[in-house]
């Protein structure tokens, strides 16, 4: 079973970039009530595709250097990571099966 990690400014690069996984990265708020909306659909992907995926967090408010890194304008932002470059994007609160369609067309 996988889970939701919180990742930084600091750990950016090992955990997301240079994965050996597909990353899934939710740019956050603890504000930010769309991002809270988000938050159960992505744990239930967290678990369901934990052999080829990995799910990470990345609070903006916490770390901007990232977020500004990757022109985050607005949130919830989830990027999907591969081989270390975005390969997609989603912007909003979406429903769950929004992100398994991008997710089955980029791993496959």
């Amino acid at each position: 079973m996988s889970e939701l990690v919180e990742v930084s400014d600091s750990n950016f690069e090992n955990e997301v970039l240079k994965s050996d996984k597909l990353c899934l990265v939710d740019f956050w708020a603890e504000w930010c009530g769309p991002c809270l909306m988000v938050h159960p659909i992505l744990e239930e992907i967290a678990t369901e595709y934990a052999e080829k995926l990995k799910v990470r967090k990345l609070n903006v408010d916490q770390n901007n250097q990232t977020a500004a890194k990757y022109g985050i304008m607005s949130i919830p932002c989830l990027l999907f990571f591969n081989d270390g470059k975005v390969v997609d994007q989603v912007i909003g609160a979406v429903p769950k099966k929004h992100f398994i369609e991008k997710i089955e067309k980029i791993i496959k």
